[in-house]
């Protein structure tokens, strides 16, 4: 079983304190900006960074639906953590200042890996589409913060 890693970055013309909370706002912020592969989004617990419980489902292709739980936490500033409770999946936000009034996001996903061919393909391709979703998610996390 290999790790299977997908990485995203966007810089966004906002400072990283406001992209970063943004971010973190999972009863407001977060549920605008999800794309159309995100279903059943739900705060369970908290709702602002540290502490929140976020459940939502994420189609990455027609026949995969990935049924995420995740518990968030704010290891060092500007970063974010999302470990799934159903998975092997983690999510690491990470908000830096890039240059006056703007930051770079950068959001990296890492998993076990399926075994046998089924990982070989998942290997190959599931980065590239995962990358994908979170690059239209970062521009619409922009979007939003840019207003």
């Amino acid at each position: 079983m290999a790790q299977v890693e997908a990485t995203t970055e966007r810089i966004i013309a906002a400072d990283a304190e406001t992209v970063f909370d943004a971010l973190a706002d999972y009863k407001e912020v977060r549920g605008k900006v999800l794309t159309g592969h995100f279903s059943e989004y739900e705060v369970r617990e908290g709702g602002d960074g540290e502490g929140t419980l976020v459940h939502w489902k994420l189609q990455a292709t027609s026949k995969r639906v990935r049924d995420c739980l995740l518990e968030v936490t704010e290891p060092t500033d500007g970063q974010l953590i999302e470990k799934d409770r159903n998975s092997s999946m983690v999510t690491t936000w990470t908000v830096t200042p890039a240059g006056e009034g703007k930051s770079k996001a950068v959001v990296s996903t890492l998993w076990n890996g399926a075994a046998g061919i089924g990982g070989f393909f998942e290997k190959a391709f599931a980065p590239k589409g995962l990358g994908r979703i979170y690059d239209e998610l970062l521009r619409n996390l922009a979007a939003e913060v840019e207003k």
